[in-house]
Order: structure tokens, then sequence, then C-alpha cells
């Protein structure tokens, strides 16, 4: 391996030394702030992926969208339910590799197991059994992806304790997730699905899952090999933790007297349930609506990541100038503009292209919510993890892991609601079940999904007040003065 900043690419002993510095200076090298980046692998690819699942099951295998929106928001709850559990969980750890890394190991094989079976259903089963297939393999895959996540999120928020510090290990992680991403999207489009129909095909689906599944595993084990000796070195509880059952209880009654903590809780919780409508139907808006070709979507994708691209070195000018609680505003007012102005227009009739004129307008709206992405997948973990300090202040304890579970719980809980929505929406618009795997169909009802995005955009517009009633963020270079024992 290449020897980057002084340290061995695979966790040398020079990282170690570094996370084991006086109290304030915590700083990772940049070859360990690239390693930990790789395990963004694991959510971006989730998230790749979860764009194909209503499409398939709905438009492709015929099952009824109420059906589809309720299996998907009843395996994100639950999985929202065990966030807390987790996290706890990870706060307690102490092991030779950390208090991060076990679970992470654990959970990445799993992860990858599950995506797999998710687009892999037995043929010939009944429009139940394949509601409990899906119900219960994405549950799974969500819940794995959780148990990964959400030590590996935490861990990113205790890699520093400088304030600027924690956003560039962020746009690190940020920037990896986009990589991951177009290499998903141009696999997806231009390979498995490529062709007149390719997204109706149901045996591209197979392989598609287990391809992706196998990357996502690659980068979660690659993150940890590649940080454990930093991880290692980062401080454990220094004493046995009490039984979860007797201390989790108490544990969340602390931080939800966090008022910064609500406040952050509230915003995810509008925002994610905006993204599960917009998300359930943008599949089926590109291909009955705006009447794209599965090469022509990925250029969207494309569009839309370029703006987070295009986010990342934004949002460090802004934070010299504003309060990351105005940068956060900004961004989610810019996710309603997205949402809204375009689609707004079309469900007025307005403005009607499709194919290839249509092309122009939709990537202008996603350059638009991806820059705004790009801020809000910035700030919002750093101020978390601003957030998980000032507790430490108040109460004497850090809890990252709670911390991030809980932004965790309130994006996943609200988001399945809004793919339960989605799902429900569908139906009400008596999508015919048959035409998925119709080539150049036309649905002739389908301007309420079109409505859906301007009516979820209005969701973003709430969000961008909630950070506004929240604390000033800590003070520029500002060390936290109390003890980092857990």
């Amino acid at each position: 391996m290449a020897v980057v900043d002084g340290v061995q690419g695979m966790g040398g002993e020079a990282a170690g030394t570094q996370a084991a510095s006086h109290e304030g200076a915590l700083k990772p090298s940049g070859a360990v702030k690239f390693f930990y980046s790789i395990g963004q692998f694991i959510e971006s690819g989730y998230l790749a992926i979860n764009a194909f699942i209503f499409f398939y099951y709905t438009a492709v295998l015929g099952l009824s969208g109420s059906m589809v929106g309720a299996a998907l928001a009843i395996s994100m709850t639950v999985d929202a339910a065990l966030d807390p559990l987790i996290g706890s969980w990870s706060d307690s750890v102490r092991s030779r590799f950390g208090r991060r890394l076990p679970m992470m190991l654990l959970a990445a094989p799993l992860t990858m197991v599950t995506m797999g079976l998710l687009f892999a259903p037995p043929s010939g089963m009944t429009p139940f059994l394949l509601f409990v297939w899906l119900t219960l393999t994405k549950g799974s895959v969500r819940a794995f992806a959780s148990m990964y996540n959400i030590p590996y999120f935490a861990l990113g928020g205790e890699m520093s304790d400088d304030y600027v510090e924690r956003s560039r290990i962020v746009a690190y992680r940020l920037l990896s997730g986009i990589l991951i991403s177009v290499l998903i999207t141009a696999l997806a489009y231009s390979v498995f699905f490529a062709g007149e129909g390719g997204l109706q095909d149901p045996a591209r689906y197979p392989a598609f899952g287990w391809t992706i599944a196998a990357l996502v595993l690659a980068g979660g084990l690659i993150c940890c090999a590649g940080v454990w000796r930093y991880a290692a070195a980062l401080p454990q509880p220094s004493t046995a933790p009490e039984p979860m059952i007797s201390r989790f209880v108490g544990e969340v009654t602390e931080i939800l007297r966090n008022r910064t903590f609500l406040i952050l809780f509230l915003s995810m919780l509008l925002f994610a349930s905006a993204v599960g409508v917009h998300q359930a139907l943008n599949n089926h808006t590109y291909v009955f609506v705006w009447k794209l070709r599965p090469e022509t979507i990925q250029v969207i994708t494309y569009v839309y990541l370029a703006g987070i691209l295009a986010g990342v070195p934004l949002t460090p000018a802004l934070l010299r100038r504003m309060e990351k609680k105005t940068v956060a505003a900004i961004g989610f007012a810019l996710v309603a503009i997205g949402w809204i102005v375009l689609p707004g227009a079309r469900g007025l009739g307005l403005f009607a292209p499709v194919g290839a004129d249509a092309l122009p307008w939709l990537c202008a709206s996603a350059l638009i919510f991806g820059l705004a992405s790009g801020l809000v997948f910035i700030v919002f973990p750093s101020m978390m993890a601003d957030a998980a300090e000032e507790h430490e202040h108040l109460h004497g304890s850090r809890r990252e892991g709670l911390f991030f579970s809980g932004l965790g719980f309130a994006g996943k809980a609200s988001n399945g609601m809004g793919l339960l929505i989605g799902g429900f929406a569908l139906d009400l618009l008596r999508f015919p079940r048959d035409v998925g795997r119709q080539v150049n169909a036309v649905v002739r009802r389908m301007f309420c999904p079109t409505w859906s995005w301007p009516g979820a955009g209005f969701r973003p517009c709430w969000s961008a007040s909630a950070p506004w009633c929240s604390p000033p963020t800590p003070s520029r270079g500002r060390g936290t003065n109390t003890s980092r024992q857990r």
C-alpha cells in the first residue's frame, strides 16, 4: 500500500499514534479519512438500489402499490425502532478493534446476502407471499445496513473534536458516496437494464442485485481494514456498561432533554417524509409521464450527483461566513424549489415535453436538488456531532451512537410513511398492473405522481425553518473542555 501523509494506507503505526494524541487535537490523516470514506459504500449502495425496489415490485412483478408501500413502510419503521438499540449497543462496546468496528464487521456480510435476495424472489409466488418476501428481505437489508452505518457514522463523529475537521470528514465520505453512486448508476442503466424496456425485464434484476451486494461488501470490509488502528486508539468506555435493558431508557430520556437534538430530529422527520413520496414514484414518472429511456434516466442521476459534488466545496465556503443552521436552511429551501417549479408546471398543464425534449428541464431540477443535497448531507451530520459535544458538556457523557441513531430513526420512519403514501397514491390512480412490462405503454392517469413532487416539496420548506430555532453552533476551533471518557 502507498504511504500517504506519513501513514500506511492500511492503518499503520502513525495512525494509531495520532489517534492517541492529546485532548482537543484529534485529527485523522488523509489516509485514514480516505479508508473511512470507503465505508460509505454500504449506505450509498443501499440508497442506489433502493431507487429500483418500488418500480421492480409494482411495475415489473405486478404487486399492488399499496402492498409494496406497506411492506416498505413496515420494514423502515421496524428498522427505525431498532436504531436506538443499535446506537446504545455501539456506544458500550469495548474491544481491541475499538467500540465501533466489531458491529461493522458483523453487519457487512449480512447486508450483502440480504441485498442479493431482495432482487431474487422465487418464481411463482402468490401476491401475499411476495409481499412477505419483500417485507422480510427489505427489512433485513435496512436493519443490517443500519448495524453497519450507525457505528460507522458515530466513528466519523468521534474521529476529531475540531469544528471544521468534522465537516471535512463528512465531505470525504460524501465524495466516496458520489463515486459509488455513479458506478452503480452506470452499471444499472448501461449494463443490466440497457436498451428499450430494460427496466421492465424481470430477468435482469437478480444479477443486478448480487453484483451491487458484492460491491457493498467489498467497501465495508476495506473501510474496516483501513481504519482499525486509528479506531482502536480512540477512547472506549473505561468500565463495563450496565446491561442494556437497565440503562437504555435512561440514555434515551437523557438525549431527549437535549433541545438541539430534538430540533435536528424534527427537521429530518419532515424532510425524509417528502423524500419518501418522491422516491416511491420517481421511476414511474420518468417512464410513464416523461417517457424517458433507461439510458436517458441515468443522465439525470449523473446531473444530480454532479450537483452534490458542487455542494461539497461550496459548503465549507459557506460555513466560513454562516452558521451551520443557516446553510442547512438554504439547502432545504433549494430542495423545495427543485421539486415544485417544473413538476408544478407539468401538473397545471403549462409545460408538457416528453422524451429528449424533457431531459434538459429535468436535469436542471436535478442539479438544484443535488446542490441542495450536498449542503444538507454535509451540514446535518456535522451539526449532530456538535450536538453530541454539547451533550457531553451538559451531561458529562457523549452519546454519538444514540444521537446518530436518532437522526436515522427520524429519517427512516418518516421515509417509510412517505413510501406508504406513494403506494396508496399509485393504487388511487388505478395504475394498471399489467402495463409495467409493456414497452412504450402510455398511462393517461399518471398526473398524480407528477403532483407528488411539488406536494412533497412543501415539506422541505417547513424543515428549512426548524434549524433556525436551534442554538448557535459551537465557536470555531473550540474543543471540548470535558473529559472524553465514555
